[in-house]
């Protein structure tokens, strides 16, 4: 059965070199924790190392990490829908909003729960996800102002999560004024501006974060410590925190080019193939995973660089062992680094055992 690693030396490496950079820089942070996707364990040593505000997606998981820890302070990172109203309120001490007529719905569930419910109003700079328009801003304000039980925690926006659209100093210096626009029009003080996801690090290392920016939410980097901008690892940072272990459960020598009518595969892709390919063997193995537990092998990356995936079916992965000068047999294992979309869908995966190490 494959199974996936966490490593907790390893993440409280980078979890401390992230608490030190906000620190250096007087910004404030919350993990992003959706790619747990409710695990328990790892939910529990995450939020042991001391951050006591905390980020997810999905009510079910943030119903678990109240159940853990629940003085943490929980923010459910998307525009809440209708049916989840209530669990909204009960579960996230904060959410994002971009629609009038859903933080209407809280203010009306908060009273019922005698609860206070702060939210962050999201704005849109150009990815075209969620968010609000600038201009529409203040008169949206105005209008949750006078809702019963509700509190503006905030403004945030969000960039590179739909249509690639980068950062810059720029749209952040915008984002920025926009707090001081609410400010100067309003009278009304803003706690929090949250610049954004792991993609705003490298921007913090340049020191190209306006001081108005004081918030960010951490995901991909706390994980897999990646520079967005470069794809690189961040000096100091761990990339192998999670691992991905596959068992061997064939090996044979086999032409590396089909042989017979060929056709568009269950998936729809068609096979290219390379005339010089002809008659040419290799030694392949298959492991236990397959499109069923992650979705593209390209997700992959084997800890062997001289394994090479050649493809996957519904429940096996393919890889060819021509190159590798390990001589595997069936029953080990092949182990894998994961993109972080990669591992998110083998953390949801019921088929993938969960270690902590």
């Amino acid at each position: 059965m494959a199974y996936i690693t966490l490593n907790k030396d390893l993440l409280a490496k980078n979890y401390s070199y992230l608490q030190e950079l906000f620190d250096k820089h007087n910004k404030d942070w919350a993990p992003v924790l959706k790619m747990l996707c409710g695990n328990k364990k790892y939910l529990e040593y995450v939020l042991s190392l001391g951050n006591e505000q905390v980020c997810d997606s999905r009510l079910t998981n943030l119903k678990i990490i109240k159940s853990i820890k629940p003085t943490v302070e929980t923010i459910y990172i998307k525009p809440p829908a209708k049916k989840s109203i209530t669990s909204v309120v009960k579960y996230a001490d904060v959410s994002f909003n971009t629609e009038f007529t859903t933080i209407k719905w809280l203010s009306e569930e908060a009273v019922k729960q005698n609860k206070i419910h702060r939210i962050i109003i999201m704005i849109e700079l150009g990815d075209l996800r969620e968010g609000i328009l600038g201009e529409d801003l203040i008169e949206f304000y105005k209008k949750v102002f006078e809702l019963p039980n509700i509190k503006v925690a905030g403004i945030g926006a969000n960039l590179n999560c739909l249509s690639g659209i980068m950062p810059s100093r720029d749209k952040l210096i915008q984002l920025s004024l926009y707090e001081q626009l609410i400010e100067a029009i309003l009278g009304e003080k803003i706690e929090g501006v949250s610049g954004g996801s792991s993609v705003m690090i490298p921007l913090l290392l340049k020191k190209q974060i306006p001081k108005g920016i004081n918030h960010f939410r951490i995901g991909e980097t706390l994980f897999f410590g990646k520079d967005l901008f470069t794809n690189k690892i961040i000096p100091k940072m761990k990339d192998d925190v999670f691992l991905l272990h596959a068992e061997i459960i064939e090996i044979t020598e086999k032409p590396i080019v089909p042989f017979g009518e060929l056709e568009e595969n269950p998936s729809g892709e068609m096979l290219e193939i390379n005339p010089e390919d002809y008659g040419v063997i290799h030694s392949r193995g298959i492991l236990d995973i397959g499109l069923l537990d992650i979705s593209k092998p390209d997700f992959l990356i084997p800890v062997d660089k001289k394994i090479s995936i050649v493809g996957a079916s519904s429940d096996m992965l393919v890889v060819d062992l021509n190159q590798t000068r390990k001589k595997y047999k069936v029953g080990d294992i092949v182990s894998f680094k994961m993109k972080y979309m990669g591992a998110l869908q083998i953390m949801n995966s019921k088929y993938i055992e969960k270690k902590l190490i």
